[in-house]
This record gives C-alpha cells, sequence and structure tokens, in this order.
C-alpha cells in the first residue's frame, strides 16, 4: 500500500522548468532512491514533498496529508543536504528543542533521543554543536529527523561529504530503519550506496523521471546481462554459422572469437555452432551494467529516449542556478534552507 504519492509535480521558478510532471508512489516501508545528475531536479522534488517549497502544479500527499500540513508534518521527518544547527546549543538541548516542538511529551522525547543517539553511536551529547565534527553533526541531523517518530523520512544526500566510516555507519542505520518500518525516500550521490540500500529507485535528468523502477528492471530495460562467449575454431572456419562475431583474430592454427548474447539460451546455440564446426568454447564470462554505468547512460540523454548518445542541453540552467536569481523576480529558496 503507497503510503506516498506523486503526481505530475511541477515547479517552475520563472520560464524556468526545475521539475516536469514528476509521478510516482511509494510504499509503506520502502526504502525509495531518487537519483540524477546536479541540477536534474532530486532536491527540489523533496522539497516540495517536505512542504518547504510550494509546487507550481500537481499533488503531492503523505498518508493522504498534503505536504505541509501539521497532521502530515508530524508523520514526516526531512534531513535537507545542508543542515544548518544552532551551534550554541548541546546536541541533548537541540533535540529536546525540536521534540518540545513537535509537542513530544518530554519523557518520551528523553528516551528517544537517548536510543536514537545510542543506535547513531554519539558520544559528547552535551558538548556545543559548534565544536563538533562534520560527522557528528550529521548523526545530530538525522536525530532531530527521527524525533518525532515519523512514518516517513526524507533524506537527502544523508552521507554527503563524510568519512567513509561515518558513510557506512549512516548506510546501515538507514537499513535498519527500514527494517523497522520506516518508509524511506532517498538522495544520494553515491550510486553504490543506492544499489545496495534501495528497493526501488526513479532517474531524474533534466527536471524528468527518465528511468524507474528496481535496479534490476532498470538493467533489463538497458541491456540487462550480457553473457560473452570465447571459442576457438580451426583456421578459416566459420565461427558461428554466418553469424557476426563481435570480436576475432584470425591465426596460423586457430581462428578465435567472442560472441556477445542476451542469454543462457543463446549460449547454448553458440556452443553447438562451435562445436558442430569442430571448435570449442574456452570462456564464458558475464557483464550486468552497474547503476553507476546506467546512470552515466541516461544521464547524457536529456531527451529522455534513452540512446545515451546526446551531449546534453548547455542552455538549461541549474537547480541552484534557478533558485538563486532574484533580477527577474524569480524565487529563492532561502526558506526551504532553514530548520524544518
Amino acid at each position: 500500500m503507497a503510503i506516498l504519492e506523486v503526481d505530475s509535480l511541477r515547479k517552475e521558478y520563472g520560464g524556468f522548468t526545475a521539475v516536469e510532471g514528476s509521478s510516482f508512489s511509494v510504499e509503506r516501508g520502502e526504502v525509495f532512491g531518487v537519483v540524477g545528475p546536479n541540477g536534474a531536479g532530486k532536491t527540489t522534488t523533496l522539497k516540495m514533498l517536505a512542504g518547504l517549497i510550494e509546487p507550481t502544479a500537481g499533488a503531492a500527499a503523505v498518508a493522504g496529508h498534503t505536504p505541509g500540513e501539521p497532521a502530515m508534518q508530524r508523520r514526516l521527518g526531512f534531513l535537507p543536504e545542508e543542515s544548518p544547527l544552532y551551534e550554541e546549543m548541546t546536541a541533548n538541548g537541540y533535540l529536546e528543542f525540536f521534540a518540545d516542538l513537535y509537542d513530544v511529551p518530554a519523557e518520551a522525547a528523553r528516551e528517544r533521543i537517548d536510543r536514537t543517539l545510542d543506535r547513531l553511536d554519539l558520544e559528547h551529547r552535551d558538548r556545543r554543536l559548534g565544536n563538533m565534527s562534520k560527522g557528528m553533526k550529521r548523526k545530530v541531523a538525522i536525530a532531530r529527523a527521527l524525533v518525532n517518530d515519523p512514518d516517513v523520512l526524507i533524506f537527502d544526500e544523508p552521507a554527503s561529504g563524510l568519512d567513509p566510516l561515518t558513510t557506512n555507519y549512516i548506510i546501515e542505520f538507514t537499513r535498519e530503519l527500514s527494517d523497522e518500518g520506516k518508509t524511506i525516500v532517498f538522495s544520494a550521490h553515491n550510486l553504490f550506496h543506492v544499489e545496495s540500500v534501495c528497493d526501488r529507485i526513479v532517474i531524474m535528468n533534466d527536471g524528468r523521471i527518465v528511468a524507474r523502477g528496481s535496479v534490476d528492471e532498470i538493467r533489463d530495460a538497458h541491456g540487462g546481462t550480457e553473457y560473452r562467449v570465447y571459442a576457438t575454431v580451426d583456421a578459416g572456419g566459420d565461427p558461428v554459422a554466418g553469424d557476426p562475431v563481435d570480436d576475432r583474430r584470425d591465426g596460423d592454427a586457430a581462428t578465435e572469437f567472442r560472441h556477445v548474447v542476451g542469454d543462457m539460451a543463446a549460449v547454448e546455440a553458440v556452443r553447438e555452432t562451435v562445436e558442430g564446426e569442430g571448435g570449442r568454447v574456452t570462456d564464458i564470462q558475464t557483464k550486468t551494467p552497474s547503476l553507476e554505468e546506467i546512470f552515466l547512460e541516461v544521464a547524457s540523454d536529456p531527451t529522455g529516449d534513452g540512446d545515451g548518445l546526446a551531449s546534453g542541453r548547455s542552455d538549461r540552467r541549474t537547480e541552484t542556478d534557478a533558485a538563486e536569481r532574484t533580477d527577474e523576480g524569480e524565487p529563492t529558496e532561502d526558506a526551504a534552507e532553514a530548520e524544518p
């Protein structure tokens, strides 16, 4: 059952379209990835879901509530990519302050804060935030997103700029939250983390969704696993009964070749043909495209037709460019960077 619904969501800044008609749904307990190059529309989409900026058109709902509604805010936790903290406060004081904003009873808040900081392995909780490392501050920001015990979490680049140890800790913590039934919308540039933690993803480019599904479904849509059959036949022999081969080397005693096919049935057909020619298969290798390879293919194709040949539109401004423009009266996103 979908807990988050997005229908034709659109955001414009003057004549610039940052997000163009995005639609998707997220199931309860799912980790849902939103990936794409810089300026693709990811952060704008997440901020609209969190109720921090108003869409130009379209709609979104969390458990039936519109972003920005008090009832929705109680069910949602948001972790922005840049999360400025009140650096004069301690970690404990900061989290207690936000628990009070959410009307969490003091005793329940204290228990929840202690439990979350224990799980995040955060020490020095009475140290001022301004004296904490970047990794420690990020853990405090994650704890803030959890202080109201939300059903849905939106994590925008949760491990951005952190050391590998802290990054892995946060990724594992994200998995644990999912196992406990939290629904997580997750954006990250590290596609290995996206691939390892997300149940389904959308890939955005130029403000539009250009691919969607599980990682395996997206792989299948972009060629899937290929099988590379290496074989030898007598010199001058016909390696695959007239089929074109992908690589061929003619030697004095034998002809070596490589043939690329799409499934095991085709592998067996090649084997039978080679053996019928008196040759033998010397090796079979598989090649499965990584999410990063698919991402690079899609990101180089702003037309969205998936051929990966286009070089990109030079006239498109990035999300940041659009958000910061004020000379033509376009709104800024400064308010969206404030504490939720």
